[in-house]
């Protein structure tokens, strides 16, 4: 191949910092298995530009060695990648049936209110992101949401709008 070819192969799109990081993950697993680092190195490229798109999930499968089709599968399965923008808070509330039961479905509705949007939608200022997700693993706190890498549990319509007050 020749170097402008190699310059312009998908995988060649990830910037040294995100290369390294995926490349932590791979050096996990025998050399014959780097695609099982698939979900760490789509969670590092989410990190870096905020979410998947098409050309990013493209250089991820070429820089693992897999189809993009089977890179794609597992960024639209689960619920923690984003394949859109999504605003500078994305509000990742849980649907899931201890959360449901203990009221989610009342948090989604004051949230929907409150933001003037649905889920999977962001405020036209680019702030928030409203979504649901599934299982969080906090059912002891339901209902609950996370934000970034913060959990909060035991939601009220209070507590709801102190958190959106603190969020700059």
């Amino acid at each position: 191949m020749t170097r402008a070819a190699a310059q312009n192969r998908p995988g060649d799109r990830l910037a040294g910092a995100i290369r390294a990081g995926i490349d932590r993950e791979i050096a996990k697993y025998p050399p014959a298995h780097r695609a099982s680092a698939v979900m760490a190195a789509l969670r590092i490229v989410q990190e870096h530009h905020g979410w998947l798109s098409a050309e990013l999930m493209d250089a991820v499968a070429d820089y693992l060695g897999m189809s993009p089709i089977a890179v794609s599968e597992v960024a639209s399965f689960y619920s923690m990648y984003d394949l859109k923008p999504v605003g500078r808070h994305k509000l990742c509330v849980c649907t899931n049936i201890s959360c449901l039961l203990n009221g989610s479905d009342h948090v989604v509705a004051h949230l929907e209110q409150r933001l003037g949007i649905k889920p999977g939608e962001t405020t036209p200022d680019g702030k928030f992101t409203l979504k649901e997700v599934e299982c969080l693993g906090a059912c002891v706190g339901a209902p609950m949401m996370q934000i970034g890498k913060t959990y909060y549990e035991q939601l009220t319509p209070d507590k709801l709008d102190e958190i959106l007050k603190g969020l700059v």
